[in-house]
């Protein structure tokens, strides 16, 4: 325990549990403190076995007010990469997207040009080829990478 003590405090308060084979907003813990990351850690572990029968689960940076930021790109896995549009899927019921609105309010030119520059160089980084969206938490002006998928969505 005095390991994912430690690494909570390197992250910083608060921290969210989250199982490894989860999805959909199930199998997380919001942690505000060492007083409670024993026992939520225990009890996402169980949560998790029991809904994917797998007791994985990491630490992240809990967000407070983050939003749903997602980046089209198109690959050809030839060393080229475009990314075409970015959208904010934030507006969600029990974290599934329900109105998805492009462009992203709040998000300046300059911005959303870096980082779309950086999802199309990661796909000609990893050689991908085809259609992908990559999914981002963004809040005071950073982006957070939560994962990317092989489809636009």
């Amino acid at each position: 325990m005095d390991k994912n003590r430690a690494i909570a405090k390197r992250i910083g308060y608060p921290v969210i549990i989250k199982a490894s084979g989860g999805g959909g907003g199930r199998g997380m813990r919001v942690v505000r403190g060492d007083a409670e990351l024993a026992q939520s850690i225990s009890m996402t572990r169980a949560e998790a076995k029991a809904a994917f029968s797998n007791d994985m689960v990491y630490m992240e940076k809990y967000l407070e007010n983050p939003r749903h930021v997602e980046i089209q790109v198109l690959a050809d896995g030839q060393g080229n990469a475009i990314y075409l549009a970015e959208r904010d899927c934030s507006m969600q019921r029990r974290h599934q997207k329900v109105v998805e609105e492009a462009p992203a309010p709040g998000i300046t030119p300059e911005l959303r040009r870096y980082i779309g520059e950086r999802c199309a160089k990661a796909c000609v980084d990893i050689g991908y080829r085809g259609a992908g969206t990559f999914e981002f938490l963004f809040e005071n002006g950073e982006f957070y990478f939560i994962e990317m998928t092989p489809v636009f969505r």
